[in-house]
């Protein structure tokens, strides 16, 4: 990986598995430069056949649009996903970081939350706002809510 990722001040590094030859090699590499290991997973990769490879995460990225650019419509058919990776971070009892990113917004966080997720990205909601520290405080409030009161947040 080339020079320490804490040198430039990186605190967390996200790969994304399908571009990554060695995952578990990458999020060792990672780890031992004092940064926190991620991977992310675009909407049509499973997240089933990296079920023994999530003790090596610190935080596993569920895309809920493709990655290529913002503004995207969030894609609800990630919810279960969502779910079942919730689910296999449980059944490890891992404390393992579920963060999602795409068409994040007031209208999809509170899903995303009781899903399993909690750690959210938001871009356009926020830039696109008339006042962007407003929004992420609202949207951070929602997020809070949501995620206490989820399913899952007794597990976690």
């Amino acid at each position: 990986m080339g020079a320490p990722v804490r040198r430039g001040g990186a605190g967390s590094v996200t790969f994304h598995v399908e571009a990554a030859a060695a995952p578990v090699r990458l999020a060792r590499e990672i780890r031992a430069k004092g940064a926190r290991a991620s991977m992310a997973l675009k909407p049509a990769t499973p997240i089933e056949p990296y079920e023994d490879l999530l003790p090596e995460l610190d935080m596993l990225l569920i895309m809920t649009v493709e990655p290529g650019f913002g503004g995207q419509a969030f894609l609800d058919i990630m919810l279960p996903k969502i779910r079942r990776t919730r689910e296999l971070i449980s059944k490890h009892g891992l404390e393992l970081w579920l963060q999602v990113d795409g068409g994040v917004s007031a209208s999809t966080i509170e899903r995303c939350a009781d899903a399993g997720a909690d750690v959210f990205v938001a871009g356009s909601a926020v830039y696109g706002a008339n006042d962007p520290a407003e929004a992420v405080r609202a949207l951070r409030t929602q997020a809070d809510a949501a995620t206490a009161k989820a399913s899952w947040a007794c597990d976690h």
